[in-house]
């Protein structure tokens, strides 16, 4: 099996952008460029679709659930702190 092929941004959008503006067959534009044409559907739905693609590696779901995960960390900690200064000034004055 050959190595993934690993294409940037900006190719992506260019590839796309040529699909888009000319009326040539998206087989024919991807067997030119040497990509499948099932990636240059993708690349286009992906781009033309309700969620911006080409963000980088990954999807934009691996993205939520990092950003989700971070959250959650931190609201533990804001936890931690609230029931720390519950027992704070809940103790009766120890004098």
């Amino acid at each position: 099996m050959g190595a993934r092929s690993v294409f940037t941004r900006e190719f992506k959008e260019r590839v796309v952008e040529l699909a888009l503006n000319t009326n040539r067959k998206h087989s024919e534009i991807a067997q030119d460029l040497g990509i499948n044409r099932n990636m240059l559907a993708r690349w286009k739905r992906s781009e033309t679709g309700p969620m911006k693609a080409f963000t980088g590696r990954g999807n934009a779901r691996d993205e939520e659930m990092a950003r989700l995960r971070k959250e959650i960390v931190d609201l533990r900690k804001i936890n931690k702190i609230f029931k720390k200064a519950i027992v704070i000034f809940t103790v009766e004055n120890p004098r």
